[in-house]
């Protein structure tokens, strides 16, 4: 029997094939935007999920999946509408006033955050048995080459590359041997820990939302997909790109909550993903220990490398330099001087005996949570500039329904994070 056949001639085998290929040729942004967020801090904060509350915290992480993909799919239709990045669209749509004040959030954040991530390198190769002064050096090399091949698709493959390897985390909650019926029901019915709501639940319940909704994930995914010229028609390929993406960047974070899980059933103590690490040894062996902390190291340099390109592309969009990594380093000196320049005051500073490490991961909570819900209002009302997008990219009426409710409890919860960080006594602990 001879195969099926469309109008067209094309066998369906062919249509698939072509699909499939369509989709390789433009995925890339939204994957990588997603599982570069699960960075260092991500690792801080889901694992003391599960080592605090266990598995009661795993319905979070699930309700936080819609929201992430329209946040992004925000982001993406925007990049491929205008074919210009987050930074260079809001200087344009509000103005300098508007322009440098987001800029200038965006690169302070986006500095302390990799301060942070440069921290996990340096706390995952003392425990490996490699002095953070050559870890972290090295690290910083290898993310300045990983940018500088001035070929797009070159950097794209070799950090897909870095993403795939995030699948051991699943390997990781394997084998902390979860109760799966517990985790299934913890996963699909809300429900509060063991003592109510406290402080700290709530404390910790807002950072795992900043943690998984990042601010620089907003201008990295939109300078992305310019940098990739993505076009009308690969707008469909593009929201795919992005799902996956979003239930990648909840799968492992679910998967590193298993693995807090693990220290919550043994009544362990730590005070750094590295020393949980050692601590859970008797539980996932010593092969286990090194595979977190190699897992530490390789998403520091993901977030790092996101973050640092987040920066530099903003920043070139504005200064108005070429800013691509279709470009050699002597085509856009400015764009790759600041890239490697924020990379290197980073590590720097990790480097310098007493740096103020728990200061500045406390700044950065701070002001990503304030920072967010404007970046995101930013982003709804250029979705609803018709004579910018046009009707066929313009938000939906439900877009907008959707949109406003997300960013009304990122506002609230934004505003409680700030408010519990300069005054820890604001919301006093209930009476035994």
């Amino acid at each position: 029997m001879p195969p099926a056949t469309e109008p067209g001639g094309r066998t369906f085998g062919a249509r698939w094939t072509h699909r499939l290929l369509s989709f390789l040729v433009v995925a890339g942004p939204g994957l990588i935007v997603m599982v570069a967020d699960n960075d260092a801090g991500a690792i801080s904060t889901y694992t003391q999920a599960g080592a605090q509350y266990g598995t009661r915290l795993l319905w979070v992480l699930l309700l936080l999946l819609p929201v992430t993909y329209f946040i992004q799919e925000m982001v993406a239709r925007l990049g491929i509408a205008t074919g210009r990045g987050h930074a260079a669209m809001i200087y344009r749509r509000f103005g300098k006033w508007w322009g440098r004040f987001s800029l200038f959030d965006l690169l302070l954040v986006n500095f302390l955050t990799l301060v942070t991530e440069f921290a996990a390198v340096a706390l995952a190769a003392d425990k490996l048995g490699v002095s953070p002064l050559i870890a972290v050096p090295l690290a910083a090399a290898a993310l300045v080459g990983l940018v500088g091949t001035g070929s797009y698709r070159r950097w794209e493959r070799m950090t897909l590359v870095l993403c795939g390897l995030d699948v051991a985390w699943f390997v990781l909650a394997v084998l902390t041997a979860p109760d799966t019926a517990t985790v299934a029901h913890d996963l699909i019915v809300p429900g509060v820990p063991v003592g109510g709501v406290t402080p700290d639940l709530v404390f910790l319940v807002i950072a795992i939302v900043g943690t998984t909704i990042a601010p620089w994930q907003l201008f990295f995914q939109q300078s992305c997909v310019a940098d990739k010229r993505l076009r009308f028609s690969d707008l469909k390929w593009a929201r795919i790109d992005t799902l996956l993406g979003a239930c990648m960047v909840v799968g492992l974070g679910v998967a590193m909550m298993l693995v807090g899980n693990a220290v919550h059933q043994a009544g362990l103590d730590y005070t750094d993903p590295a020393q949980m690490a050692e601590a859970l040894v008797p539980t996932i062996g010593t092969a286990g220990k090194t595979l977190i902390l190699l897992m530490m190291v390789n998403c520091a340099v993901l977030g790092a490398t996101a973050v640092s390109l987040s920066s530099a592309w903003a920043w070139g969009e504005v200064a108005c330099w070429s800013h691509s990594l279709q470009m050699k380093m002597s085509e856009a000196p400015g764009f790759y001087a600041s890239y490697a320049a924020c990379v290197a005051l980073a590590a720097a500073l990790v480097l310098v005996p007493g740096a103020p490490l728990q200061a500045i991961i406390v700044s950065v909570q701070v002001l990503a949570g304030i920072m967010l819900p404007s970046a995101i209002i930013f982003l709804q009302l250029l979705l609803n500039d018709r004579e910018l997008l046009g009707e066929a990219f313009v938000n939906k009426p439900w877009n907008n329904v959707v949109n406003w409710t997300v960013i009304a409890v990122l506002f609230a919860l934004s505003l409680i994070l700030a408010a519990q960080v300069l005054a820890p006594d604001l919301f006093p602990s209930p009476l035994p």
